[in-house]
Formats: structure tokens, C-alpha cells, sequence
């Protein structure tokens, strides 16, 4: 167990265990009385807290989707900021960043299930890649206008940001990111298939 008082792994646990924190299920239970993981697409992300609060407390629907977006993504920048403050290795970092997506993703605290991981995944590429991120934020936001499906806006967004991360740091080692990425599609098969089948719904 000496492993256990090594720096590194004890950040690695941090993380992973502050990223699985389900915000948007706390939030909604407590605030609104409903649990997201029995109702709409059961995601513990910002989109279907909006979409389930939204049927029985519209008023309170998008402040508790913000605040669940917020705090997915503060989870990330925190870690990962704590991470450079401490002076690791990036390398280290780039591995807090991964295991607060895979806690947000999968959860500890849910079984191993979790939300989509787009607020997360953000949170910690605006502390390590800040420029593809702004880039990313404003095809997902051009995207999210225009378009209105959250998943794909999400995708377009992420795509912008692998593309944007090797043609500004090709030398980067890239894994990281392409992991990131890979977490994230993973989790939005479920959405590709309903958008496939024409059942993917817009966000009003």
C-alpha cells in the first residue's frame, strides 16, 4: 500500500474521484425533486437535467442545467489546476486530466456510470490545451445555435478541438487528447444512434 502515499497516485485518485462527483443528479434531487438517472436519456449531464426539470419546474429548469455545466467543468479545472500549482510533470497532469473525465464518465459513486463527460473533458483542455479549447467553444456554441442537438454540437465542438490541437502543437504528444476524445465519443453512441433513427431531440 506504499504506492497509496506516492504524490502522483494520490492526485490520480483525486481526480478520479472529484470527477465522478454526479453534480446535475445532486442538484436535481435536491432542488427540484427529481432523479435524471430514471427520466429523459438518464444522464447526469447539464443537457438532461435541463430536459427532465424542464417538465415539472420550467423556471428552474436552465438555472439547474448551468449550474450542473458549471460545476461539471469547475471539476475539472480545479484538479488539473491544483496539479500545476504543485509543480507535477505534465505528464502527470495530462493523467489527472484523463482520470476526471473517466470519474465523470464512470463514475464511482454511480456503479461506473455517469454523464457524457463534454463539461469535464472542456474543464481540463481549457487549463491544458487553451487555445484549441476557445476554438472548440465557439464551433460548439455556432453549432448549438444553429443546429440545437446537444450531442452533435458536442461532437463538432470536440472535433474542432483535435483538429485545432495538431495543427497548433504538432509536435505534442497527442495521446492524451486522442484518449479524451475517444471517452467522449464512446459515450455519445447512444445519441448517434437515436440521431440516426431521427429520435435525437433538440434542446429548446
Amino acid at each position: 500500500m506504499d504506492f497509496l502515499f506516492n504524490q502522483n497516485v494520490q492526485f490520480y485518485l483525486i481526480a478520479y474521484l472529484l470527477g465522478g462527483i454526479p453534480f446535475g443528479l445532486i442538484l436535481a434531487k435536491v432542488f427540484a425533486g427529481v432523479n435524471v438517472k430514471e427520466a429523459g436519456s438518464q444522464s447526469i449531464g447539464a443537457t438532461n437535467v435541463l430536459r427532465v426539470v424542464k417538465e415539472t419546474n420550467p423556471s428552474l429548469a436552465k438555472k439547474l442545467g448551468t449550474a450542473t455545466l458549471a460545476l461539471d467543468a469547475i471539476k475539472g479545472i480545479a484538479v488539473v489546476l491544483a496539479a500545476k500549482y504543485m509543480g507535477m510533470d505534465e505528464s502527470v497532469q495530462w493523467m489527472v486530466a484523463v482520470l476526471a473525465v473517466i470519474g465523470h464518465c464512470f463514475s464511482p459513486y454511480l456503479w461506473f456510470e455517469g454523464g457524457k463527460g463534454v463539461a469535464t473533458g472542456m474543464g481540463v483542455m481549457v487549463v491544458m490545451l487553451p487555445i484549441p479549447t476557445i476554438i472548440a467553444l465557439v464551433v460548439w456554441g455556432i453549432a448549438a445555435k444553429t443546429i440545437r442537438i446537444s450531442s452533435l454540437s458536442s461532437m463538432l465542438g470536440l472535433l474542432a478541438l483535435v483538429i485545432a490541437s495538431f495543427v497548433l502543437y504538432p509536435a505534442m504528444f497527442h495521446a492524451p487528447v486522442l484518449f479524451i476524445a475517444f471517452i467522449l465519443f464512446y459515450k455519445h453512441i447512444p445519441n448517434f444512434v437515436r440521431l440516426v433513427k431521427g429520435e435525437e431531440k433538440r434542446v429548446a
